[in-house]
């Protein structure tokens, strides 16, 4: 009896122990979660303060304003119909919450409604924020995979994985899309693409974009292939607003 009584106080203290386990286990977990969230609303905030510093400081009337010269894009990533009349521009950054939202939750109806039908050319380009640390090299990154025929699927791996967008973290995200790991290690490695970006974060300043996301929906122009911009919206707006500024250029004469 001594024995079975024994037995029991000691089962009843592994089970306690174990309930205490998982317990703690649980306990740690939500304490990540909640730390994550944190950290989530942190870089939303910072990049909310950032805007409106950007924002108070440039003339109001400049948010609106359209580009008064057409804006080339013949050497820049695209999808949908590269003979159509219409042109949606995206300036963008990896690391922007904004940027991430808007692919996530508007992309996907413009691709089924627009960019699919052949209706436009969508074209990327590059505004990586200078607060934001990662975000050049992660838009390098995106080039390189290009260079192999892997641009839009690095863009999407980057977007999936914006936690995880370190230099050293960017090689796996090219794993995973498929391509020749040394030679994307080497394009990044050598800056191949920074010129390029560059020119971009230029051509958006010009067209007097500040901050990401922002898009310019333009008719393209016969013989030079250049947009003329009817359109300029700023921001992660929904759906509707896209809808309405593209059948209007699509209506355009």
């Amino acid at each position: 009896m001594r024995f079975l009584r024994g037995s029991a106080v000691v089962l009843g203290l592994v089970l306690c122990a174990s309930s205490r386990g998982s317990a703690q286990t649980a306990d740690e977990q939500m304490k990540k979660d909640i730390q994550a969230l944190k950290e989530g609303q942190q870089a939303i905030q910072k990049d909310l303060a950032e805007i409106k510093r950007l924002l108070q400081s440039r003339p109001v009337a400049a948010a609106d304003a359209l580009p008064k010269d057409p804006v080339a894009i013949a050497s820049e990533p695209f999808k949908g119909n590269g003979t159509a009349k219409v042109a949606l521009i995206e300036f963008s950054d990896y690391q922007c919450p904004f940027c991430s939202r808007y692919t996530n939750d508007v992309l996907p109806q413009i691709r089924t409604d627009y960019i699919e039908t052949g209706k436009i050319k969508y074209v990327f380009r590059d505004m990586p924020l200078a607060f934001h640390k990662n975000a050049f090299k992660a838009a390098e990154a995106a080039h390189c995979a290009g260079a192999q025929g892997k641009f839009w699927e690095m863009h999407d791996a980057l977007f999936q994985n914006q936690s995880a967008l370190a230099p050293e973290q960017l090689a796996a995200h090219a794993k995973t899309v498929g391509v020749d790991d040394a030679q994307f290690q080497q394009c990044l490695d050598s800056g191949k693409f920074a010129a390029d970006i560059n020119k971009d974060i230029a051509d958006a300043g010009a067209a007097g974009i500040t901050g990401t996301p922002s898009f310019l929906v333009g008719v393209i122009q016969p013989g030079d292939g250049r947009v003329k911009v009817v359109k300029k919206l700023v921001g992660a707006k929904p759906y509707a607003e896209f809808k309405a500024a593209l059948d209007a250029a699509l209506g355009t004469p």
